[in-house]
């Protein structure tokens, strides 16, 4: 009989022994789970905000690069900005006061004409 509750005591202290060692395990492989799961998402994380600033540094450079383009032919830069108009208008105005003054034609009314020695008939009331 001893050795039968030797064997039973032996028995239950190795299952106590297996079942804590497979609890342990179990805890470790979901800490281990879980931390395995933390860095993914972390990865996912990291992922996405990358993903999100390629995305904007992409949509920014384009904007850049689309607006020096546009800066070129942009009429405030070209005329209002600097003084250019400025001096073609002026010429153009110049030009074409010099081309009025040149097709311009006086007449003169002989009768229009103010003479001093002359006295403008009256109006004879009547």
């Amino acid at each position: 009989m001893l050795v039968l509750s030797n064997n039973t005591t032996l028995n239950s202290l190795l299952s106590k022994l297996l079942q804590h060692y497979l609890k342990q395990t179990n805890s470790s492989t979901l800490s281990q789970a879980r931390s395995a799961s933390s860095n993914l998402e972390i990865i996912y994380v990291l992922l996405m905000i990358g993903l999100f600033g390629f995305f904007t540094v992409g949509v920014m450079l384009t904007n850049i690069r689309a607006r020096r383009l546009e800066e070129s032919r942009d009429p405030y830069n070209t005329y209002i900005a600097t003084d250019v108009w400025h001096k073609k208008d002026k010429e153009y105005f110049q030009a074409k006061l010099i081309e009025n003054y040149n097709l311009c034609c006086v007449f003169e009314n002989q009768l229009a004409v103010e003479q001093p020695s002359m006295q403008i008939p009256e109006a004879k009331s009547s």
